[in-house]
């Protein structure tokens, strides 16, 4: 099994990349100085990946983002919420696990996550559901999701069982 997980990450560190090289790159009449900072800074951490040392360039990213904002940069780039910065990162990983993933695992995947969307749609919009339920629904489908991300069919075709066990129980038909 390829290792899903380690592209995400890499996606990350990808976007990052591509969305400070855009900011440094445009005329922004910001500090000089601190922009030419953060080019090192961007530097470095492209050259830490490069070598393998994904968790170094992580943490210079992430250093740049503090250093836009104690220099009150006002159009550098700000750091995304997690939801956000895991569905940009998807966007980016979806080329690279195209590549790692069979065509028949791939339409599973898409397939277990359809049905997941309609039954959670389907539960979303069901009256009468208490608090505890709502909650079982979301970390459901969050493992769901999660195990769609990794590339793990079994696991996503586990948590969509047990999503629809919760529709069953709650007499949402299918």
């Amino acid at each position: 099994m390829p290792d899903v997980y380690g592209i995400m990450l890499d996606a990350e560190l990808s976007r990052a990349f591509d969305v400070w090289s855009g900011y440094l790159n445009a005329r922004t009449g910001e500090d000089p100085q601190v922009r030419a900072r953060l080019r090192d800074t961007l530097l470095s951490a492209r050259t830490a990946a490069a070598e393998g040392e994904s968790a170094r360039a992580r943490a210079l990213v992430a250093e740049m983002y503090d250093d836009a904002r104690d220099a009150g940069l006002p159009w550098a780039p700000v750091s995304s919420g997690p939801r956000a910065a895991d569905r940009e990162a998807r966007d980016y990983a979806k080329d690279e696990l195209r590549q790692v993933l069979s065509v028949a695992l791939r339409e599973d995947l898409d397939s277990v996550a359809i049905y997941l969307r309609v039954t959670r749609r389907r539960l979303g919009a069901a009256s009468g559901l208490d608090a505890a339920t709502r909650e079982d629904i979301l970390y459901v489908s969050a493992r769901a999701g999660m195990a769609l991300d990794l590339g793990h069919l079994p696991a996503a075709r586990r948590e969509l069982e047990r999503l629809e066990g919760i529709a069953r129980r709650c007499g949402v038909e299918r």
